[in-house]
């Protein structure tokens, strides 16, 4: 019988990336529940040289409801052992562990393999990523000390599921669909979205939301809205927001922006978005677009479902099978002149003819479903 749960992984003060929103989100349901659960958290989570951001911290308030303790320091194996044996004495029933980089492989490899010497506590790892999108030197042997000491998986979209396979085969794992991001308020009109972010009521507005990286295809979209210029379209020409923070050179996108002649095009918020500002983008947006070069699943999907916003996703990974094409949007292939034409067909359709099928395909993603599940792969380990 399970009754505490421990969930190992970011939280807050770290900022509210997909990650740390998600454990939060899960320790509020599983809370909800009726469980007992305890957040240990990253004392140090990246060293600030690895960290690709301009800073680590939210300067949002921590969530009041939430018991979260700042325990593991991410390149300390002193520190990995003496996390381990606090939560191998604490006996916990349940660790859920977020594995999402191979740096981490290490540290939580080490820690769980302390616990486990308790003869108790059942581990079951969300495997965000197995085999990561920008690859190092020693990716695989750090991701398989991880995956040793772990009783059963979940992933969310099936390229996991696959590349979990390959480095671990026998051990029970399930794919569940990414719940939503049901946790930053509800959608407001699209007029008010816009005034707070001082965009005309007029324009048409893409979207394109989240930490810029080189696989998620910015410079990808950039080239499509410079073939959208020339085409000769039914519809008035729509403005990309981009809004999320640079996790790489940016200078390179502002001089193919200058090259390309697009800058008139574009609505930059290139910082960090904070969490009351989250709804204010994606309610602002006509639609969100996903220019992915590859992907697992993504985070920015569960918001748009939320907030009711049809996308527009590559054929890459897991974002066909969250998005069914001309239901709860377009999935074209990923290249400038596909995603030129989706973005095209996609206005010529209108917001309209998706959000029916949209709000269906939004009852399949929740929160209950996924801790029910957590729970039952849990109560079916033997140890």
């Amino acid at each position: 019988m399970i009754s505490s749960v421990v969930i190992l992984g970011p939280a807050h003060p770290y900022r509210g990336g997909g990650i740390t929103t998600f454990n939060e989100r899960l320790a509020t349901e599983f809370q909800q529940q009726g469980y007992e659960v305890t957040i240990y958290n990253f004392s140090l989570q990246y060293p600030s040289f690895f960290f690709p951001g301009k800073s680590q911290y939210s300067t949002e308030p921590a969530p009041a409801h939430l018991h979260i303790l700042r325990k593991v320091n991410s390149i300390n194996p002193f520190n990995w052992l003496k996390v381990g044996n606090e939560l191998k004495e604490l006996k916990p029933d349940l660790i859920v562990v977020r594995y999402w980089l191979p740096l981490m492989g290490p540290a939580l490899g080490t820690i769980l393999r302390r616990v486990k010497k308790n003869g108790h506590t059942k581990v079951i790892a969300i495997t965000d990523n197995v085999v990561p999108h920008e690859k190092r030197p020693g990716d695989k042997p750090f991701t398989h000390y991880f995956l040793q000491p772990c009783d059963a998986f979940i992933t969310m979209s099936g390229k996991v599921m696959n590349d979990l396979r390959s480095m671990e085969p026998n051990k029970p794992a399930i794919q569940v669909a990414h719940p939503l991001y049901d946790n930053f308020g509800a959608a407001i009109s699209k007029e008010t979205a816009r005034a707070q972010l001082k965009i005309n009521s007029e324009e048409l507005v893409i979207l394109f939301f989240g930490f810029i990286r080189r696989y998620k295809g910015l410079d990808i979209l950039l080239d499509a809205m410079s073939l959208l210029k020339i085409q000769n379209l039914k519809f008035k020409m729509p403005k990309l927001l981009v809004a999320g923070e640079f996790y790489e050179d940016e200078n390179t996108y502002q001089q193919q922006i200058d090259a390309l002649g697009i800058r008139d095009m574009l609505l930059l918020r290139t910082g960090f978005i904070g969490n009351d500002d989250v709804k204010n983008y994606f309610c602002a947006a006509d639609v969100v677009i996903q220019p992915y070069r590859n992907a697992t699943q993504s985070g920015v999907t569960p918001l748009a479902y939320h907030f009711e916003k049809p996308m527009i996703v590559t054929n890459t990974g897991a974002l066909p099978d969250y998005v069914p094409h001309k239901k709860a949007g377009l999935v074209a292939e990923p290249n400038a002149a596909a995603l030129a034409d989706a973005i095209a067909a996609y206005f010529v359709l209108g917001e309209a003819y998706f959000l029916p099928q949209l709000r269906e395909e939004k009852k399949k993603y929740s929160w209950m479903i996924l801790t029910d599940e957590i729970i039952r792969l849990a109560e079916n380990v033997k140890i």
